[in-house]
């Protein structure tokens, strides 16, 4: 069945910008043009045309946050998935030994590799075991994921209770603060800050493990944007205060770790924090962050170089 044809519009009846042959008395809000039943699309007041709607669906923003990155749809989202990745990390390592798991001779960050030998010594030696004892990779003997692993390794129940209750508490702020993209960046470039430093100062052949380099990186930023917003960063200088006489007063704490985190995400959190706003903005924090990746790599590159 074919459709009837619609008579022509009277001269000088407004008709529909798209069906030129329907009469048409109703007008888009946005651009006045006549539009037919077909056309109509419903806006905040009265019709839009299918113009419109397509242009400003084009032209509408995402919402940002204060300092440009795109506002989470669920703030705390990123933060939790960092949580269960290092709470996976430290279920594997519990049922596979715990402090004496093969997963933390491979996870844990070691500049430089050593031998265990049968009766429970050490073989200092970069050269891997002849079947005499069990070989621990360093970082200098091809181990390089150790920068990335260590970080989201934990043996000990209160060292995983504290970071990931710090990340739970700090990571939604600063995500809602900064955005996911940005957030991350803080975080990982914490983490790598952390092993720099722990390659560069700590013992050779010593073990260290945990999420604290990039949970103090998370203390610095939260920092620096307390006091941009002109908040009173009493109470936090003082947890930090308290938290850097715990790393230096108990045994077994990597300050090298602490101490690089902190000042990693010090510099991340200023190159975001501070970059000048306007249509630039997201240029200049990619700049700053480039920058700081390059020389966290540096360092790291060249401590290798040194231990090689």
């Amino acid at each position: 069945m074919t459709e009837s044809p619609q008579p022509a519009p009277e001269a000088g009846v407004p008709v529909c910008y798209r069906h030129p042959g329907r009469e048409s008395h109703i007008r888009c809000q946005r651009c006045g043009r006549p539009i037919c039943p077909d056309c109509m699309r419903d806006a905040a007041v009265g019709f839009q045309c299918p113009d419109c709607v397509a242009e400003g669906a084009r032209t509408t923003r995402s919402g940002r946050t204060a300092y440009g990155g795109l506002r989470p749809t669920k703030v705390g989202s990123t933060s939790i998935g960092l949580i269960a990745v290092n709470v996976a990390v430290w279920v594997a390592v519990l049922v596979t030994g715990g402090g004496a798991s093969r997963l933390v001779d491979l996870l844990a960050l070691r500049p430089n590799g050593l031998c265990v030998t049968g009766q429970g010594g050490f073989e200092v030696s970069a050269e891997r075991c002849d079947g005499v004892g069990t070989f621990l990779p360093g970082v200098v003997d091809g181990a390089l994921w150790q920068v990335l692993t260590s970080g989201f390794t934990h043996v000990q129940v209160l060292h995983i209770a504290f970071n990931m209750f710090a990340l739970y508490v700090l990571g939604p702020q600063l995500e809602a603060a900064l955005g996911r993209a940005r957030f991350l960046a803080l975080y990982f470039l914490s983490l790598l800050a952390g092993s720099a430093v722990v390659l560069w100062f700590a013992g050779e052949y010593q073990a260290t493990l945990g999420a604290s380099g990039a949970v103090y990186g998370l203390f610095a930023a939260l920092f620096v944007l307390a006091r941009k917003v002109g908040g009173d960063v009493r109470q936090l200088g003082l947890l930090i205060a308290v938290n850097v006489v715990i790393t230096f007063a108990v045994p077994g704490i990597s300050w090298q770790g602490h101490l690089g985190g902190f000042v990693g995400g010090l510099l991340v959190a200023l190159v975001l924090v501070y970059s000048p706003r306007g249509p630039r903005r997201t240029a200049y924090q990619l700049g700053g962050l480039a920058l700081i990746t390059l020389v966290v790599l540096a360092a790291l590159v060249a401590r290798y170089v040194a231990l090689a």
